[in-house]
């Protein structure tokens, strides 16, 4: 005999459904409210879009969702005038754990109109409630003709009850019995700061104790077109109180092939960049999620200001954490691709006032430079270079303006820089007297990285700080001055350093260097240097070896009373010499420098 086998639906146990929540899908306990008042905000948009297509036929009304609470009850109760629920959507949106309402309408009204609207759902978002509760009731009534009120209680186990009740009017109340361990969200303050932080720009009024709480139409769902400067400058001290007005913004308005909308703003940047990180808001349909937008805004503009909208942005269970998706990349290049072309505008519109914003733009643009390729192939022709005579360029303007001065051998054209103007003047001053020109970078934060990006990504060009070498080395025009030495006295005179200085890390020669420049430089050559700023940094080099080249100059006047005289005198010499050249590279410090002061004013008195 055949065994006929029984067919039928699996039904969800969630006898362990409550740890869960408590535990893993919600870190944050006060995301509960959030989750509630957005589910309310779902009835209330369910109900004015059912009416819009004309399946709601009576008085809609002033929508709005109430939240109170009553400390002496220990209660918090959520209520909306919106779609409310029979009987039986109460076991089929409560009773099912993780059951979407709002997926289900929106599916079954996709062809009619415009569902974008409704976001949030019953199910797990309504079970946050039992985070903070020992109970939970609802009190319920459908807008539907003849619809029977429902009253439906659970307190926190896998057992409920549902029954008629008493309701006049359509809509859903939901009341917390808060446990003692939750406490302190029975606090007027602590509900007033929850609801200020996800829910100040929903769509439909929000009320708590009476009071709005809430903007209903904030700027960024408004067209630009309809908005003044002011309006931008009145949003972000609303955003960021106390704060320096910004220097622009960009408003982010797109519906295909996801939606996106919202400001980002261009901060003023000051030394401390963690006071301007985590700025930005991502919300889903007006309803605050989270300031953790890492992925979905590149890592270089994370110190942007402001707000993105978008219900594409794929969420956890939690809604509080975003998860890896097509449209998260989709929508990190679209905002890439949009502060290039606000930035590129702003340059060709005003170059003046771009330069005048360059030390805050600077370095998100040097950042996205050379972190992001699509980024830089709009953002080259918009980077300035900025000289010690603060006149800015463009990359390619520079590279003309230089080219014909600072041309190598090798037909590379050299930038020389200086990362600390004054401490690096005699080197600055040796170079302009070679009519060379020297360019600025001392943000320490990003330009030497910067720097190394320049020359990878631009051809025939090499940077080299000013210190890294004599004048006459740092363009290697294979070109050699005269010396007033001869071969055997430059040996010689090499020799008497090496002995005297006794320093294994010091690289001695003697160079035809001009007469008017000092008797010996210390340089640190630019890839040694290079090497330990990433060392530093935490780079793969670890303890980069300090490794220095002492120059000295044949022609000097000095050399010839060294070679001439006797061992005390090439002593005292030499060793004023070397130190004079630490001085110049600020690398005289403690006791040698105290010699050397000691030292500056015997000779003075002679």
């Amino acid at each position: 005999m055949q065994t006929v086998a029984e067919q039928g639906a699996i039904s969800v146990n969630t006898e362990n459904i409550f740890p869960i929540i408590k535990k893993f899908l919600y870190a944050d306990h006060e995301i509960f409210l959030r989750e509630l008042v957005a589910n309310a905000m779902d009835a209330t948009q369910k109900l004015k879009k059912l009416s819009s297509m004309g399946e709601f036929t009576g008085e809609v009304g002033e929508l709005a969702v109430k939240v109170s609470v009553n400390p002496e009850e220990k209660t918090i109760t959520v209520e909306d005038n919106g779609i409310g629920m029979t009987a039986d959507e109460i076991k089929k949106y409560i009773n099912q754990v993780a059951f979407s309402g709002a997926t289900e309408f929106i599916e079954k009204y996709k062809d009619k109109q415009d569902t974008r609207e409704i976001i949030g759902h019953f199910g797990l978002g309504f079970y946050s409630a039992f985070m903070v509760s020992e109970k939970v009731d609802i009190i319920t009534k459908s807008f539907k003709d003849g619809s029977e009120p429902a009253f439906w209680t659970c307190d926190g186990s896998t057992s409920y009850s549902i029954e008629p009740t008493q309701k006049e009017e359509r809509g859903t109340k939901i009341i917390l019995h808060v446990t003692e361990e939750s406490k302190e969200f029975l606090e007027k303050t602590r509900l007033q700061g929850i609801l200020n932080k996800y829910c100040k720009f929903l769509p439909i009024t929000i009320q708590f104790e009476g009071e709005t709480i809430n903007e209903t139409k904030p700027i960024w769902t408004v067209s630009p077109n309809e908005l003044k400067d002011e309006d931008y400058l009145d949003f972000y001290s609303k955003l960021y109180p106390m704060s320096e007005p910004p220097l622009f913004w960009i408003h982010l308005n797109v519906d295909y092939p996801f939606e996106l909308t919202g400001i980002l703003y261009f901060p003023k940047v000051k030394n401390n960049l963690d006071i301007h990180k985590e700025k930005i808001q991502l919300y889903s349909r007006q309803v605050f999620i989270t300031d953790e937008v890492k992925d979905v805004v590149p890592e270089y503009l994370m110190l942007l200001h402001g707000v993105i909208d978008s219900p594409d942005i794929p969420l956890n269970v939690s809604r509080s954490f975003l998860q890896a998706d097509t449209n998260v990349k989709k929508i990190n290049t679209y905002i890439t691709k949009k502060v290039a072309e606000k930035l590129g505008d702003l340059f060709k519109e005003n170059r003046k006032g771009f330069e005048e914003k360059w030390e805050s733009l600077g370095l998100f643009v040097k950042y996205g430079f050379l972190s992001d390729e699509k980024f830089h192939e709009k953002a080259k022709n918009f980077t300035l270079l900025q000289n010690i005579e603060n006149q800015y360029f463009t990359i390619n303007e520079y590279r003309e303006k230089i080219q014909a001065v600072q041309t190598d051998k090798n037909d590379s054209v050299v930038f020389l820089y200086t990362s600390d103007e004054g401490k690096q003047q005699t080197f600055i001053q040796s170079a302009q007297k070679k009519g060379y020109d020297v360019l600025r970078f001392e943000d320490k934060l990003i330009d030497s990285h910067f720097l190394s990006a320049l020359e990878q990504k631009e051809e025939k060009i090499q940077l080299k700080r000013v210190d890294a070498d004599t004048v006459d080395n740092l363009i290697d025009t294979d070109t050699k001055a005269e010396s007033v030495l001869s071969e055997d006295e430059s040996k010689k005179l090499k020799e008497i350093f090496e002995k005297i200085l006794d320093n294994k890390s010091l690289l001695v020669s003697v160079q035809s260097l001009p007469t008017d420049e000092m008797p010996a430089i210390i340089t640190v050559p630019e890839f040694v240097r290079r090497m330990q700023e990433m060392s530093r940094g935490g780079g793969m080099f670890g303890n980069f070896p300090q490794m220095l080249n002492l120059a000295i100059n044949a022609n000097h006047t000095l050399t010839q009373k060294i070679l001439k005289g006797d061992e005390n005198e090439q002593n005292h010499i030499i060793k004023h010499i070397y130190d004079l050249a630490l001085l110049s590279q600020d690398m005289l410090k403690g006791k040698a420098l105290a010699e050397f002061i000691k030292r500056s004013v015997e000779i003075s008195n002679k």
